[in-house]
């Protein structure tokens, strides 16, 4: 539906397959007809549970599902509808070094397993826990940068993609499926953290992103965007045997059946 005279959207549920398949193919079947030609794509969604037991209709987990699942159907369904010189960005989150100099042992390192496994419930141990759910988080948002790389090899000449890391952002609603105490503590204690080089508020992670989609911060494809400058993600992230892997996983699980 149109809102006002330049935007227009389109419903998805990024926790169910077929709702982004939906989404994704309205779009692209708009593009050309009745909107402009697509100069770039940003995968900003994502979500973080109190557990590994959430999943959506199709049986996916959750964060893998909107993390990284979601993303790929829409990157598929565009990519050939991106202008030369447009670009793909993904968020990831520096949370996928796993160390305490990037998240201050707030999430726990990222676990890496068969693409399979991730995308279902129970891959970590204690699903039941908040840690569990973290990992979870983590592990979706190396995950990201894996599949940055695959679509550097992959995608057409010309259509750049990138992973822009806002690092923590406090302030917004990334924990509102958490505790009370987690809760107040996400809007209420953590944003003072923004003074530090640890946190990002909403506003200047926003920009960061703008600059990174637009192309006002250059940046070859295939690299990681820390905030406002180009830098190296984790040693793990660089791993092109689990990149291959984890891209023909994501495109047997995202046009395939679910099983």
């Amino acid at each position: 539906m149109p809102i006002g005279d330049d935007v227009s959207h389109v419903e998805a549920d990024l926790n169910s397959l077929e709702s982004t398949r939906s989404a994704a193919a309205e779009i692209r079947g708009r593009l050309g007809r009745e909107l402009p030609p697509l100069r770039c794509f940003a995968g900003n969604a994502g979500v973080q549970h109190t557990d590994d037991l959430t999943a959506g209709p199709e049986g996916f987990e959750s964060t893998f599902m909107v993390n990284v699942l979601s993303n790929h159907v829409f990157v598929r369904a565009l990519e050939d509808r991106i202008t030369t010189g447009g670009r793909i960005v993904i968020t990831a989150s520096d949370v996928h070094f796993g160390d305490l100099r990037h998240n201050l042992g707030i999430v726990p390192a990222p676990v890496w397993k068969s693409p399979d496994v991730l995308a279902r419930p129970r891959a970590f141990a204690a699903p039941e826990t908040t840690a569990a759910g973290r990992t979870a988080y983590a592990t979706s948002k190396l995950a990201v940068i894996h599949l940055v790389h695959e679509y550097a090899r992959r995608l057409p000449a010309g259509v750049d993609v990138v992973a822009f890391n806002p690092a923590f952002v406090p302030g917004t609603d990334l924990a509102r499926n958490a505790g009370a105490l987690s809760r107040f503590a996400m809007r209420h204690v953590l944003p003072l953290l923004t003074r530090t080089p640890f946190a990002t508020r909403p506003d200047d992670a926003g920009r960061h992103l703008a600059d990174v989609v637009l192309g006002t911060r250059r940046a070859p494809t295939g690299s990681y965007v820390d905030r406002g400058h180009v830098a190296r993600s984790s040693t793990e992230s660089y791993d092109p045997a689990r990149e291959h892997e984890l891209w023909e996983a994501v495109e047997r699980l995202t046009t395939g059946a679910p099983e």
